[in-house]
């Protein structure tokens, strides 16, 4: 396990030693949606948030339904998105801005249900993450419906570049 290094690992560090385990969940969701709101008004919700793997889920319900009473296509890309970023935002140090570059989906089956994104990053990509100034990594992403399906195949490519320093005399 790599050593904690940035204020979002620091943060979901701190919450997991401090609260009850209980409440990490709902700590862990907190802190990103606020950071994320578009992902808070849809409902993202995170069941991990480790440097490794993140796992969210969204719950299909009325607000963000199409017109077949499913999750609507966007609302699988944001699954998709957020999990993806928030697995680059557990990793990139605090000097370096978190830029999506694209999104790939395949829309492959009608989704059924709630909703699961599973995403992961490799060592190598962590490591490319520490050492560049800047760069971008392809970031895999499973989402799974109730049935255990993937109603979509998405794959988001991550970039990152110095974060602008604020002028002093500002």
């Amino acid at each position: 396990k790599m050593a904690t290094r940035n204020k979002m690992a620091k943060l979901i560090s701190t919450l997991h030693k401090k609260l009850p385990s209980v409440l990490h969940q709902p700590a862990q969701t907190l802190a990103f949606n606020v950071q994320v709101k578009y992902a808070g008004t849809s409902g993202i919700w995170i069941e991990k948030l480790q440097e490794d793997e993140v796992i969210m889920t969204l719950k299909n319900r009325f607000r963000i339904q199409n017109h077949i009473k499913g999750v609507h296509a966007c609302g699988m890309a944001l699954l998709a998105e957020s999990s993806t970023g928030a697995v680059i935002g557990m990793n990139l140090p605090d000097e370096a801005l978190p830029l999506l570059k694209s999104m790939t989906i395949d829309y492959v089956r009608v989704a059924k249900g709630d909703l699961r994104g599973v995403a992961h990053i490799t060592e190598e990509q962590k490591l490319s993450m520490m050492t560049e100034p800047k760069g971008s990594v392809v970031v895999p992403v499973v989402v799974t419906d109730s049935d255990g399906h993937e109603p979509i195949k998405a794959t988001m490519t991550w970039a990152w570049i110095p974060k602008k320093r604020k002028d002093p005399k500002e």
